[in-house]
């Protein structure tokens, strides 16, 4: 099985409208409504994928209610800390020519207990899983340690951990090892002072971070693929150019992808070319996180995995 977990839900909008404007009323020509926070776009596509999922994290009120519901109807299976703040609620706003702009809350305060109960289900979830996937933000009242935490009582149990967070987040917990981080570039930027124009000095930065005690770094590079370093070597892999329906989810599809890859002992080139053709297939649907296993399989046999 495969854990998500998720300290900062949502409920994910997406707004479908001809253009932004300021300062203007705003009619929205459709509007799409999912659980969300990354983790819950990594169990749907772990789903997708065919794989046994179970997400986790916290939910709370009426909004969290109504994640749970919707997860329900979606049959992925839940176990989740349920606190007395509410659940926060995301926006995306969508324009006719593929423009994109989130609204993302920052999620209501949890208590000291709330976490000590999320830190007691865990342990017992770890148990029941091959591979978990940490994801995304954290709820106020959390420390910025606790994803190293979650990765140090993984990693006691000899199990697989996957990360992707941001900012003081993932420098506090790159140093628990977790077993594979997947940055944007710009998460690389902030985190090594490095700039990506700088290709070779980029690689340089990049097999750095994973001489840290990571076990993989995987580098999600938007519509030039994704670089893996690895103690397997270094490799790049590069999608097909797409004209893109929506974009949001497709780093949380990657993630899904790598977790799955674990799960089914991938080599190196295989999940790196799972996981190009998963976030690549996303990017061709409405909805976030989620994909159509034809689009996957014909984008599949056009990605181009190179040695470097």
């Amino acid at each position: 099985m495969i854990t998500t977990v998720t300290l900062n839900v949502a409920i994910d909008k997406s707004y479908i409208i001809s253009e932004l404007k300021k300062d203007e009323v705003m009619r929205v020509q459709d509007c799409k409504v999912t659980p969300g926070g990354k983790g819950l776009n990594v169990a749907r596509i772990v789903k997708l994928c065919g794989e046994d999922v179970l997400a986790t994290g916290f939910i709370g009120g009426h909004a969290g209610a109504y994640v749970k519901e919707m997860l329900d109807e979606q049959q992925i299976p839940n176990n989740f800390v349920h606190t007395a703040s509410e659940t926060r609620t995301c926006i995306n706003v969508l324009d006719e020519e593929g423009n994109s702009t989130e609204f993302l809350e920052p999620g209501a305060s949890v208590s000291d207990k709330d976490i000590e109960g999320f830190l007691k289900k865990f342990e017992q979830i770890i148990d029941e899983s091959e591979v978990i996937t940490i994801s995304g933000s954290t709820p106020r009242g959390v420390e910025t340690d606790i994803y190293a935490k979650l990765i140090q009582m993984v990693k006691q149990k000899n199990k697989k951990v996957i990360l992707d967070t941001s900012g003081d987040l993932l420098k506090e917990s790159i140093t628990a090892e977790p077993s594979i981080i997947k940055p944007n570039t710009d998460e690389v930027q902030n985190l090594l002072s490095v700039s990506d124009d700088n290709w070779e000095k980029f690689v340089d930065e990049a097999k750095q971070l994973q001489g840290l005690g990571i076990e993989t770094v995987v580098i999600s590079l938007g519509e030039k693929g994704a670089l893996v370093v690895s103690e397997e070597g270094l490799f790049h892999g590069k999608p097909p150019r797409i004209s893109p329906v929506n974009t949001v989810g497709s780093g949380d599809s990657m993630v899904a992808a790598l977790a799955v890859g674990l799960k089914r002992n991938y080599s190196i080139e295989d999940m790196l070319k799972y996981a190009i053709s998963v976030s690549t297939a996303n990017a061709l649907t409405m909805t976030t996180g989620s994909f159509k296993e034809e689009d996957r399989k014909k984008l599949y046999d056009q990605i181009n995995v190179k040695r470097l």
